[in-house]
């Protein structure tokens, strides 16, 4: 059974990733003094961008050691190592660039370059198996300890969107061809994935966000509005700016 939405509110996008941030921090402690290993899966966009940088200049950050952390992606766009589309690239340069974190627990979703070549499924079936090693036993991914994700205004999370083969499909990790938002080639988590995790965090800042908060949150069907099928085994929390709940009921 996943978790209900509980609704945190924020004067605007400043001050949540500021908040977010800090929860960050607060987390992964606990993660590390609970199992002595955390598992965060990092999302991109503007909000997801700026929550990391907020982490990156949260002093209490100092108190944790991030070399025992897995860093993962909910979604990565098929593009090669570098390239400014790529959820990664601007994951460096706001945060991971910053922490002594140990490379060989930065997870990457491979792009062109990488050792699958031009093929998004190769990619995605190796990136399956990377998360099935690091799960427990019997669980073909990490119980991640937060998972966040940014919100489009038509729904989508990760590389999920609204009426796509991705929203059904039952595998960990797809790739996804047509994606209606450019670039075209991705790689996604699915929601086998997404809700496996101990806390799911939905990230929304801007009143173009208002719609589909307000119905994610409301629980519409996940087919038609992937964020409503964002929830964690524990908790599930929409962080949004006031511009973002101004529709929520």
């Amino acid at each position: 059974m996943n978790a209900a939405p509980e609704i945190f509110v924020h004067a605007d996008g400043d001050t949540l990733a500021k908040a977010a941030a800090a929860r960050i921090v607060t987390g992964v402690a606990d993660a590390l003094s609970a199992r002595g290993r955390a598992h965060v899966v990092l999302t991109g966009g503007g909000i997801g961008t700026r929550v990391l940088a907020g982490l990156a200049a949260e002093p209490a950050r100092e108190a944790i050691d991030w070399r025992t952390v897995d860093f993962w992606w909910g979604d990565e766009r098929f593009e090669p190592a570098g390239h400014p589309d790529r959820n990664e690239t601007g994951a460096r340069k706001a945060l991971l660039d910053v922490l002594d974190v140990s490379p060989a627990r930065v997870h990457l979703m491979r792009g062109p370059d990488g050792p699958d070549g031009d093929d998004p499924d190769a990619s995605a079936a190796r990136y399956a198996a990377e998360l099935a090693r690091a799960a427990p036993e019997g669980s073909g991914v990490p119980a991640f300890d937060i998972l966040m994700l940014g919100i489009g205004p038509e729904g989508h999370v990760a590389s999920l969107f609204p009426d796509q083969p991705a929203v059904r499909d039952e595998r960990p990790v797809v790739a996804v061809r047509d994606s209606p938002k450019p670039p075209p080639t991705r790689i996604s988590l699915t929601f086998g994935a997404i809700t496996a995790a101990r806390e799911v965090w939905v990230l929304a800042s801007g009143e173009e966000k208002a719609e589909a908060v307000a119905s994610a949150a409301a629980g519409t069907p996940r087919e038609t509005l992937p964020a409503a099928g964002a929830r964690g085994t524990e908790r599930t929390l929409f962080l949004v700016d006031e511009a973002a709940a101004a529709k929520i009921r």
